[in-house]
């Protein structure tokens, strides 16, 4: 039996191939697999088991970027409204912020490691976390709820030979990218506008900024994925979680500034987590080495509890 090899496949790998499983396995002619393995009528029982377990050999060890392609490639369809947003956000924020309110604003709100910096440095590293944590509140609830109930695509995908847990993990590393492009799009924008005092040691807080967005992100994933109907619950957390967040974590003025009983939510929040280490990585906002681990501690203790969570209830109702 002949290897099909489409025009323009790379060179298939070097995992051995069952006797009697003539199979393709380049990435790029995968749909082709799918013919190749429908034998002909004179193959045996155990010639076609051999050759359906070969072709989904390689979607069982990649199953997560599979995934991922899946959900970038579903993207796509309001490619141009993330590359705009993406962009344009930070230049209105930015703009607005430095050539409005930074104007009647006369004295400095925080110090650097070389002293009083201006409004606009101090909210550019707050502002990227949102923007990474807005990325999470649009991609981890109505798209799972259509995963799930409007479209079903989640249970698509699990009828192939991925495993279960391939989706959460292929849609997080998906949302993740795109979260990675909008911070990154602000640090870029932020070190235009000259807000940036340390460039090199800044463009880590594009990493904290992503973990902070997976910090709120994934624990809603795990509560959308649950969801069986949808009831308001999305609006309430828009308006009564993510809104708050965006308000009382110290994004547009320091933390203390607040008064004390509300000074609790900036602790919780990985919105302020995340815009500390932006402060401290983009122009040395003054902090202490243990404060930093406890930044990072509860953003890693978030991101992976929901993670635990998320995939957890994805398998529950995959199964």
């Amino acid at each position: 039996m002949t290897e099909f090899t489409p025009a323009g496949s790379t060179p298939a790998d070097s995992t051995p191939e069952p006797p009697g499983a003539a199979v393709d396995r380049t990435r790029v002619s995968d749909g082709a697999t799918i013919r190749t393995n429908a034998l002909g009528p004179e193959a045996s029982l155990e010639e076609r088991r051999r050759a359906a377990l070969a072709g989904g050999d390689r979607p069982r060890r990649f199953g997560w970027w599979y995934a991922c392609e899946t959900f970038l490639h579903s993207m796509r369809a309001y490619g141009w409204t993330l590359v705009v947003g993406g962009i344009g956000s930070p230049l209105i924020y930015l703009l607005g912020l430095g050539l409005g309110l930074a104007a009647v604003i006369p004295v400095s709100v925080a110090d650097g490691a070389a002293g009083p910096v201006s409004y606009v440095t101090f909210v550019a590293p707050a502002l990227a976390v949102t923007a990474a944590v807005s990325v999470g509140m649009e991609e981890f609830t109505y798209p799972v709820m259509a995963g799930f109930k409007w479209r079903k695509t989640f249970f698509g995908i699990a009828a192939s030979p991925l495993a279960t847990r391939d989706i959460p993990a292929g849609l997080v590393l998906a949302v993740a990218m795109r979260m990675a492009f909008v911070t990154g799009a602000y640090y870029l924008i932020t070190v235009a506008f000259g807000a940036v005092d340390r460039p090199l040691l800044g463009a880590l807080s594009v990493l904290t900024g992503v973990l902070a967005g997976l910090a709120f992100g994934l624990p809603l994933l795990a509560y959308s994925a649950s969801l069986r109907e949808d009831r308001g619950q999305m609006a309430l957390i828009q308006r009564f979680v993510f809104t708050p967040l965006f308000l009382f974590s110290g994004t547009f003025y320091p933390l203390a500034t607040l008064p004390a009983w509300l000074q609790p939510i900036g602790w919780l929040s990985p919105v302020w987590h995340g815009a500390e280490l932006g402060r401290f990585l983009t122009y040395g906002a003054p902090t202490t080495a243990w404060l930093v681990v406890v930044h990072l501690a509860v953003l890693a203790l978030y991101a992976a509890l929901g993670a635990v969570l998320a995939v957890r209830t994805f398998t529950r109702r995959l199964a």
